[in-house]
């Protein structure tokens, strides 16, 4: 008798659980305008959001006329001079979990254990790209200059830097236009990867759902009309 309580209790535990994380999946929390009307594409500039699977990144040019990221980062360092980046792919992530991934090495399972689990440090990926990757998922939106004002800032605010000012580099390839920086604050459950891309975006006015454990329903919320 008390086992099957028990075993009703759990199933509607769980049945809660799935109902609360599918609202948070289709819910919007902000009503951003992600449209792409003439006054968008005249005067907005394009940022591009593109889904690996399970992470996101934020995709932006490296110079506008209201930021250009070679005055923050050497890019020289990332990407080998000979060839030209126009892009920079931004996305936080564990620490332990990006480095492994990135040697190749096997992945542990304690990694995995404490990404999810355990607060851990936490770090920012750099991509460089020539143009923009056709291998992901990835949408685009048009945000206006203000915005996208406050999208460098916070990318830029994310950074740990040293005493000097500098970024806290990790390591830096150029061969594979990759480098991991250490990142402000710890990698959780709580905040991971598409809940730091869900942030970012809300800053840019750009709608984000009310959950953003998932990839798929940061995607599923950025309207991909556009033709940038």
């Amino acid at each position: 008798m008390l086992k099957n309580k028990f075993t009703k209790l759990l199933l509607i535990f769980i049945f809660s659980i799935v109902i609360c994380l599918n609202i948070g999946y289709f819910t919007p929390r902000n009503l951003g305008n992600n449209s792409c009307d003439l006054n968008f594409r005249k005067n907005g500039i394009p940022i591009y959001i593109y889904n690996t699977g399970i992470h996101t990144d934020i995709l932006v040019p490296v110079k506008t006329k209201i930021w250009d990221w070679e005055q923050h980062l050497n890019l020289k360092l990332i990407a080998n001079p000979s060839v030209s980046i126009n892009y920079l792919a931004f996305g936080l992530g564990d620490r332990a979990y990006f480095l492994e991934t990135y040697t190749g090495t096997s992945l542990q399972i304690t990694t995995t254990f404490k990404a999810l689990f355990l607060p851990t440090p936490s770090t920012i990926r750099i991509l460089a790209y020539q143009n923009i990757p056709q291998q992901y998922q990835i949408k685009c939106v048009i945000i206006t200059k203000s915005n996208y004002q406050r999208l460098m800032e916070f990318i830029n605010d994310s950074f740990q830097f040293d005493a000097q000012g500098n970024r806290r580099s990790l390591t830096i390839d150029p061969n594979y236009r990759v480098g991991f920086y250490a990142a402000k604050g710890s990698y959780s459950i709580l905040r991971a990867c598409n809940d730091w891309t869900a942030e970012a975006l809300r800053l840019a006015g750009v709608k984000t759902p009310l959950w953003s454990g998932l990839s798929g329903a940061i995607m599923y919320h950025v309207n991909s009309g556009c033709n940038c």
